[in-house]
């Protein structure tokens, strides 16, 4: 099958899939180069193509990046409908079995957070002579899928909520007792000024419009609340030097940050960053290994079955590549 090239998809729609050219979302230039081709020989993805365990790596549409600024992102694509009708028809049944590895990874990525949030409060204590604000703090957690970052929350005290666009992930939360809005963040109509903090784990590369997302943010914040967005690093070495290879280049993320250019875009919104450090995550061996299958199936099945001789298959362990950062900013 022939690939599909940027010049057959420019806009309007192509075998009855609506398509758009899109101007860059932190500088609004349409001044852009190819960075890598697109490498699809089919428009219409399937739903599974949109799971968090997907292991579609090196399918994407165009890549481009803008001469302005130097954002980089998927265009052109598939138009924000479809690509939100994807979201809210996906399941990941492979997410659940992976769930040791989120817990333990929720639990160690909250704390930094904690940590800012709670210097925070005490400095605006300080300022108005006040004593510490008893009642829990709310955290609000976009795109939260099956809810593992929300009960982590309520582990330690928060009185947290979530938004999934999945009807799926947020049965998969609701069936947890936990409070899920079945929702895409600009359809939830939050109140302003509600939440202390809010997180976006691996969500920001995933959405059409993030700056709009990142500026309701911005409204449902309370002055002095905190943003904690955890995406990949365009940026990084190892996106450097695999180029092309680079595993997150894929048909789901649409957008491809570095602190840089997120850390722009926050700031031109009214944020202001705070910190920036890289986070890995825990992954079981047994899933490692079959992220290794899309470049080499039989050194994943060797990989697999060393893993099962020995027993160690389903033990999480810890993976950081350099090429995964969170960056906290505080409303003003």
């Amino acid at each position: 099958m022939s690939i599909i090239r940027s010049a057959e998809i420019s806009a309007g729609r192509v075998d009855g899939l609506a398509v758009e050219d899109v101007a860059c979302n932190l500088c609004g230039s349409r001044n852009a180069r190819v960075l890598y081709p697109s490498t699809l020989t089919n428009l219409a993805p399937h739903p599974s193509h949109f799971r968090c365990t997907t292991a579609t790596y090196g399918m994407h549409p165009t890549i481009v990046k803008c001469q302005t600024c130097g954002l980089i992102y998927a265009n052109p694509r598939l138009d924000a409908h479809a690509v939100d009708d994807n979201y809210s028809r996906v399941d990941d049944p492979l997410y659940i079995e992976e769930r040791e590895g989120r817990v333990l990874t929720f639990r160690r990525n909250l704390r930094p957070l904690q940590e800012l949030i709670a210097r925070n409060t005490l400095a605006r204590a300080q300022e108005h002579n006040a004593p510490d604000a008893t009642s829990p703090l709310r955290l609000l957690d976009v795109g939260c899928h099956i809810g593992v970052m929300l009960e982590i929350a309520q582990e330690r005290g928060w009185d947290a909520v979530g938004i999934e666009p999945s009807a799926w992930a947020a049965a998969r939360a609701a069936e947890r007792g936990l409070n899920v809005i079945n929702a895409t963040l600009a359809n939830a109509h939050l109140p302003a000024n509600s939440f202390d903090a809010v997180t976006m784990w691996d969500v920001v590369e995933h959405l059409t419009n993030p700056s709009a997302d990142l500026n309701q943010v911005y409204r449902v914040l309370k002055p002095g609340g905190v943003v904690a967005v955890h995406t990949i690093d365009i940026e990084s070495p190892l996106a450097r030097v695999m180029g092309p290879r680079w595993p997150w280049l894929m048909e789901m993320h649409l957008y491809y940050f570095s602190p840089r250019t997120l850390g722009q875009m926050l700031e031109q919104i009214g944020f202001r960053v705070e910190a920036i450090i890289y986070q890995g995550r825990y992954l079981r061996l047994a899933y490692l290994i079959t992220r290794i299958e899309p470049y080499s199936r039989s050194l994943a099945r060797l990989l697999g079955h060393i893993a099962n001789q020995l027993n160690i298959a389903t033990t999480a362990i810890p993976v950081n590549f350099g090429d995964l950062f969170t960056i906290f900013a505080r409303k003003l």
